[in-house]
């Protein structure tokens, strides 16, 4: 990857939110969840489809903070959108764990 300028990364907006809902996306091709996340009262909860349902339990999952981007356009996937997305660190064999702050931070802060 070429590198960027310091105003392209300042137009991704990365925050961290709260999984307050975690349910089984059967409609989707990988074995997925469908999330719902809280972001704080500036942006409020949002949906997001995240293909992690072979890596987590729901019970992993649920109160866990977690890091998205939360200005892409909404995507369909399946039959349902997707609103955010949760950001993963992905291995070299395709396996990955999901990114999060290594303590409390308050819901809606912005990554950087």
């Amino acid at each position: 990857m070429g590198q960027i300028e310091w105003e392209d990364f300042e137009r991704v907006d990365m925050r961290v939110g709260r999984v307050l809902q975690v349910e089984d996306f059967e409609e989707a091709r990988n074995p997925s969840y469908l999330l719902r996340i809280d972001f704080g009262p500036e942006i409020g909860a949002k949906q997001s489809a995240a293909a992690i349902r072979d890596l987590y339990s729901k019970e992993e999952l649920r109160d866990r903070l977690v890091v998205a981007v939360v200005n892409f356009p909404p995507k369909q996937i399946a039959n349902h959108i997707s609103e955010v997305l949760v950001l993963a660190g992905v291995n070299s064999d395709g396996s990955m764990r999901l990114l999060q702050p290594d303590a409390e931070v308050e819901l809606g802060a912005r990554v950087r």
